[in-house]
């Protein structure tokens, strides 16, 4: 349960970070939107998280997490994170499965949340 809460943070941490361009940009399912001087990105991630009910999440930060999410996961494996914030304990099932593809996706999924936590933070 820890572990399952120490991935939310860590991807509540990511959601607010945002790539773009002048104004709008579509990256891996995902569109970035620049509005009053702030970039933030759209998609499944950030919907996610906007919508999980906890008190740190905000545009800003889903936002940023998405951003991160847009480079670091495909729409996939975006559309599997974004069932984390609704279903904690998916993330363990899948962090402990033997099965092969998710053993894949879940290293991709720890290196996503290690750089949305660092470039998220704070948000």
């Amino acid at each position: 349960m820890k572990t399952a809460g120490l991935m939310l943070v860590a991807v509540l941490a990511v959601a607010a970070c945002g790539g773009g361009d002048r104004n709008k940009r579509n990256y891996g399912g995902g569109t970035v939107t620049r509005a009053a001087s702030v970039n933030f990105a759209t998609g499944p991630v950030s919907r996610a998280c906007l919508t999980s009910g906890r008190k740190a999440a905000n545009s800003r930060l889903c936002g940023c997490i998405q951003g991160v999410a847009n480079r670091d996961l495909s729409s996939n494996d975006q559309r599997k994170a974004a069932k984390f914030f609704s279903d904690p304990h998916q993330a363990q099932e899948t962090r402990q499965s033997d099965n092969p593809s998710n053993e894949a996706f879940w290293k991709r999924y720890k290196a996503f949340a290690a750089r949305a936590e660092a470039s998220c933070t704070g948000l």
